[in-house]
């Protein structure tokens, strides 16, 4: 959908740590011919983006999948274009029910410089819709405190 959104001269780079969910997507691409999507496979702790190449960065039904929610974040930071904005759908749900509780997300993205500009529940989502912008440098790794983040699995 993001493809015909973003137009002709827009790009979109489709990426997952799920291979199941990658190859349905590249079957949907090539049967679409979506020329202006591509995809790439990303790891539980780095979702392995080029740097400063994103105006906007979804994660749609796939943060409570992140086994390494802080070093995928921090790891994510420097591909946000300067004025970039991450957003995130998710469910309200406990992290072992496919969901994650929005105040654990608003900590978990606060811990390594990210800052809240905008939430509401949609329930045609199910779930709700998180927006986030850098808030200042990006802080070293030993300088992140977690949220006493309950096991993904």
């Amino acid at each position: 959908r993001l493809g015909a959104r973003v137009g002709r001269k827009g790009r979109v780079l489709a990426q997952d740590i799920n291979r199941g969910a990658l190859d349905r997507l590249g079957e949907r691409v090539t049967r679409e011919q979506l020329d202006n999507v591509a995809i790439k496979e990303g790891a539980v702790d780095d979702p392995r983006l080029p740097e400063n190449s994103f105006d906007r960065i979804f994660m749609v039904h796939m943060y409570h999948e992140i086994d390494e929610p802080y070093a995928f974040l921090w790891r994510m930071r420097p591909a946000l274009a300067q004025g970039g904005e991450v957003i995130v759908v998710d469910r309200d749900r406990p992290t072992d029910q496919h969901g994650i509780p929005p105040k654990l997300l608003f900590c978990e993205f606060a811990a390594v410089g990210y800052r809240l500009t905008g939430f509401s529940e949609e329930l045609k989502l199910g779930g709700y819709i998180a927006r986030f912008v850098l808030a200042g440098p990006r802080p070293e790794p030993g300088q992140i405190k977690t949220c006493g983040t309950p096991p993904k699995k």
